[in-house]
């Protein structure tokens, strides 16, 4: 197949104001002139020659910007995740650059390194704030109903508002080349009406005076103001305020919003010690501290794609896995010789963590109904050189119960659940979630609970996990479970993470705001001899 050249033609310059974030009452002044090529690549096709289909290539339109609007529609219209990274680190590229041509007609130039960082700030930090946003299109769009809107033009708009209020830049360049957008892909009229509001927008910036809600009046009003100026469904702030309080609550959805930062585990397993991946992230030049609880891991804020564009995630020498999922396997505590199920595997982190402390010796049964993610959870297995003690599993762990192979000394049920402790990483994960979703999955939960149960050996230890906050999908189930199994009891975690993630009941608790890692709870059950 041909491979698409991007190619420097020469482009009349474009009178633009020097872009400047200080505030200005002169007006604002717009190109209305867009530059596209259509570009004919010949391919060799045994002796013969084929045209391949002209690409329109745009050298106007803002690529981080065209990216970022696509890439924003297939998230919220096509189930797609936010994190969306290929093997290359560049979670864009040639194959996404394809979503950019069907979906707005046309092609960018190739996106720069500086291109992929803002691509991911703004497509992070515009699904965290969708309601904040939305509350202001909807504030400048009196006589407009942004549910109806068009998709494309809305996600433009939001664009265009996150990079205003929030990303402070200036506001020239901001709508200039979100008009410029607009117009190319959607039509003139777009254009002039993402102009026209935008241009409020700025004075409103300036002047200190958006359109935002005061909290006060009941308990709804304040849910309904708190949901707006923090972006988060109204049912989660009147969740958790329940739990937590208003002020505990605050921030906690002020953390959501935050940057996040990443762990990544070196893989012992394969002779690749902490030492080892902190001498490639200095010579990489990515900033970088210790784990202040886990031996193998280190933490970054920034450089993640360097590090996976230097191929040490795809040679398997380290894994992107938080601390809070390391200190759940902690819990666990693997030890050489012993056999452990795990009963909802992929996408595999923990299992893989667990495989590398057993030596070589014993066995990780890794149970998945996803036969897709067990099939990658086995080749990473490979890559990580612990594929000799882990054997992949395709089944539902509640149709396992009667097997007597399985009975083991350990089962980890890291259980299917809300994840509303890894809402900084998971932004798109608030919007998808519904109150109605935690019935489902406290039934769930249970189900897998009773069936796991069944393949712990006399003596052996069952370690139920998730990655939530809630306590009904945590101390509650576990409460509920003990009265259905009396056989078992609560090992507290002591010894095996350090004091400060054990709570009351001897669970294992990792707070997001108190700890700076995802939320995360495991408990240690131990079953009769």
């Amino acid at each position: 197949m041909a491979q698409v050249l991007y190619m420097a033609l020469p482009v009349p310059a474009k009178p633009r104001k020097a872009a400047s974030s200080s505030s200005s009452s002169k007006p604002l002044k717009f190109s209305r002139r867009s530059c596209c090529t259509n570009i004919s690549i010949p391919t060799v096709k045994g002796r013969g020659k084929r045209l391949v289909k002209p690409q329109k290539l745009n050298l106007e339109v803002s690529p981080h910007r065209a990216v970022s609007a696509v890439r924003l529609m297939r998230i919220e219209l096509g189930g797609a995740f936010a994190d969306l990274l290929n093997e290359k680190g560049k979670g864009s590229g040639e194959n996404e650059m394809g979503y950019v041509q069907r979906t707005l007609g046309f092609r960018t130039r190739e996106l720069s390194h500086h291109d992929l960082r803002l691509v991911t700030d703004i497509v992070g930090g515009t699904i965290r704030w969708r309601r904040y946003l939305d509350h202001l299109i909807n504030s400048l769009c009196h006589d407009k109903d942004i549910s109806s809107m068009e998709p494309l033009l809305l996600q433009i708009l939001r664009i265009g508002f996150y990079e205003v209020v929030k990303l402070d830049m200036p506001p020239y360049a901001v709508v200039d080349e979100n008009v410029e957008l607009a117009k190319v892909a959607l039509r003139p009229g777009a254009g002039n009406m993402v102009n026209g509001i935008l241009r409020k927008l700025v004075v409103l910036k300036e002047n200190g005076t958006l359109p935002l809600p005061k909290v006060e009046g009941d308990d709804r009003a304040q849910a309904r103001a708190l949901a707006t100026l923090h972006s988060h469904p109204v049912w989660m702030i009147r969740r958790w305020t329940k739990y937590l309080g208003q002020e505990e609550a605050i921030k906690l959805m002020i953390w959501n919003n935050s940057e996040p930062s990443f762990s990544l585990r070196a893989n012992r397993a394969s002779g690749f010690s902490r030492d080892d991946l902190v001498a490639q992230l200095n010579a990489l030049k990515v900033p970088h501290k210790l784990s202040l609880y886990l031996d193998e891991f280190v933490r970054i804020k920034t450089g993640l794609q360097i590090v996976i564009h230097a191929g040490l995630l795809k040679k398997g020498l380290c894994s992107v896995q938080d601390e809070s999922a390391g200190l759940v396997v902690s819990v666990v505590d693997p030890q050489p010789g012993e056999t452990i199920v795990d009963g909802c595997a992929a996408p595999g982190g923990k299992t893989l963590y667990m495989a590398s402390h057993l030596s070589g010796q014993g066995k990780v049964f890794a149970v998945d109904v996803n036969s897709g993610r067990l099939r990658i959870l086995k080749e990473t297995a490979k890559l990580h050189q612990v594929d000799g003690v882990i054997t992949a599993i395709h089944a539902d762990l509640r149709t396992l119960t009667d097997n007597e192979q399985l009975k083991s000394d350990k089962v980890l049920l890291d259980a299917p659940c809300s994840g509303l402790g890894v809402l900084s990483k998971r932004a798109d994960l608030r919007w998808n979630r519904k109150l109605e979703d935690m019935e489902e999955l406290k039934k769930l939960q249970d189900e897998l609970l009773d069936a796991a149960s069944k393949l712990v050996k006399p003596g052996g230890v069952l370690v139920y996990s998730t990655c939530s906050i809630d306590p009904e999908e945590n101390d509650d189930r576990v409460a509920e479970f003990l009265v259905r199994h009396p056989d078992f009891c609560i090992d507290p975690v002591h010894g095996y993470v350090p004091p400060d993630f054990v709570t009351s009941s001897g669970f294992f608790f990792s707070n997001p705001v108190k700890h700076s890692l995802d939320g995360s709870f495991a408990a240690r059950l131990v079953r009769d001899s």
